[in-house]
């Protein structure tokens, strides 16, 4: 079953969602919801979706970085983002315990803010802390595009949207983006639309 997305202006999407018990983890109604929040994922499709955008103030997110989405992009441009396929997992009331100094700038969208994108600096690495599936305590450590992707889903959690972060001169219509910026250098982005000077 699909679920609706909601958008921006929801008030769920503005909110601190609540940390869920083991007991509430492992119950089988949690299992129809991730498998309702992956159907939804994929069928958008997206590479992360977090609870409050399905309308639930929860921790919880999940995240699957198919290899065919990657199947249009150049060896070159998935090698700046540092891009490569992730296979699907649940994460259950996670926490970022390590960002990286080091940040990179790239060009993000958001399922509940549809149909726009703009330039977002996020750290290079971080490490997370979350319960997978089982209640079992993780940690995971990721760079490039997988921790981007981490990043923007605990946002979601925490009631930030990549709008909160974004290069406000950069926002743009997805079709403006692939008109005008999808291959451009992110340097040459900023350059001609005089961004830092």
């Amino acid at each position: 079953m699909r679920l609706k997305i909601v958008q921006a202006g929801e008030p769920v999407l503005r909110q601190t969602a609540r940390a869920l018990s083991a007991d509430e983890i492992r119950m089988p109604a949690m299992r129809d919801l991730l498998a309702h929040m992956r159907e939804t994922m994929r069928d958008t499709p997206g590479v992360g979706l977090a609870a409050p955008q399905v309308g639930l103030g929860v921790q919880l997110a999940v995240i699957e970085d198919r290899a065919e989405y990657l199947a249009g992009v150049s060896p070159e441009m998935l090698a700046e983002r540092e891009r490569s396929p992730v296979d699907y997992f649940a994460l259950f009331n996670p926490k970022i315990v390590t960002y990286s100094d080091e940040a990179v700038e790239f060009f993000e969208g958001c399922l509940s803010v549809a149909g726009f994108s703009a330039l977002v600096r996020r750290s290079r690495r971080v490490a997370v802390e979350y319960l997978d599936e089982q209640a079992e305590p993780r940690r995971i450590e990721a760079s490039g595009w997988f921790a981007r992707i981490l990043q923007h889903e605990i946002d979601h959690l925490n009631g930030r949207l990549y709008i909160d972060r974004m290069e406000t001169r950069t926002f743009s219509t997805m079709d403006n983006l692939g008109r005008y910026w999808k291959d451009r250098s992110i340097a040459e982005v900023r350059d001609k639309l005089d961004i830092g000077r």
